[in-house]
């Protein structure tokens, strides 16, 4: 095929589709250039095209952004002596799911089964607290989402580590902001480094809450919410007997490039 012809076809594909249609398809493509949809994707396959794949992005707007981003990954990778790190957040609305069938378990050549369908039995949040250093997990389970229920939270925190200097890395949720002017001022070891806004992703204790939806919670029964919060304490138990702390490598300066390339970026229109 032409040279010519390919590279129609590759900036066909990157162009807006037709009017009524979100992407071009090979079967578009194929009509559009009079081939078969097997050599449309082929030569999408060969440029790394894919047009029927699309990722959600979310951009920090933060005025405050570098500030944030050299205090937190500072503190991943240059920790404070004799200090600890905790990063702290909650992850909200965990369902206690009971499928309306019992589910039919895994067999050689055939895959576990559960219905579709299921009984709510309510929700629980759960709070964590991420001990950078070591991967250590403290933990609370509460039926809601509260500022009152976070400050709790970090009370049982500061009594987990005594007489120690505490720095907890946590989003700008108001729940996260609204109690703690009186009593951070009464435990001045503790610190608070928020991150900045739409950039949950820096906060380690969230890689920590993707780990546990996959191996604790998907596809799991619970016929009531203290199961559920058996279950929660069950697993966070077996990984503290062997925590994995996430090693961050990533430099602040890199983050900070990368970002400005990003806002530079959304900032001009495409047509």
């Amino acid at each position: 095929m032409a040279a010519e012809t390919i590279e129609r076809i590759i900036q066909t594909t990157l162009s807006p589709p037709p009017a009524g249609r979100t992407r071009w398809t090979t079967r578009l493509l194929g009509k559009k250039f009079d081939l078969a949809n097997r050599s449309i994707s082929r030569i999408l396959r060969a440029n790394g095209l894919k047009p029927h794949l699309v990722r959600t992005y979310k951009v920090s707007r933060d005025p405050e952004f570098a500030a944030k981003v050299s205090d937190i990954v500072g503190l991943y990778l240059n920790p404070p002596e004799n200090a600890i790190v905790l990063s702290v957040d909650e992850k909200t609305q965990i369902q206690a799911l009971e499928r309306t069938q019992l589910p039919l378990p895994l067999r050689q050549g055939r895959a576990a089964r559960h219905t579709h369908d299921y009984k709510r039995h309510g929700v629980l949040d759960l709070y964590a607290a991420l001990n950078v250093a070591t991967g250590e997990v403290a933990h609370e389970c509460t039926d809601s989402h509260t500022a009152a229920d976070f400050l709790d939270f970090m009370q049982l925190v500061a009594r987990l580590n005594p007489r120690r200097e505490l720095h907890v890395v946590l989003d700008n949720s108001s729940t996260h902001s609204t109690p703690n002017k009186a009593w951070l001022a009464k435990n001045p070891r503790i610190r608070f480094h928020y991150t900045p806004t739409s950039a949950s992703w820096l906060n380690q204790v969230e890689g920590f809450f993707g780990i546990l939806a996959k191996q604790s919670l998907r596809a799991t029964d619970f016929p009531n919410k203290k199961a559920l919060r058996a279950h929660l304490a069950s697993y966070i138990a077996a990984w503290n007997q062997d925590p994995t702390p996430f090693i961050w490598t990533k430099p602040a300066a890199a983050i900070i490039r990368s970002h400005r390339r990003m806002l530079d970026r959304i900032s001009v229109p495409v047509h």
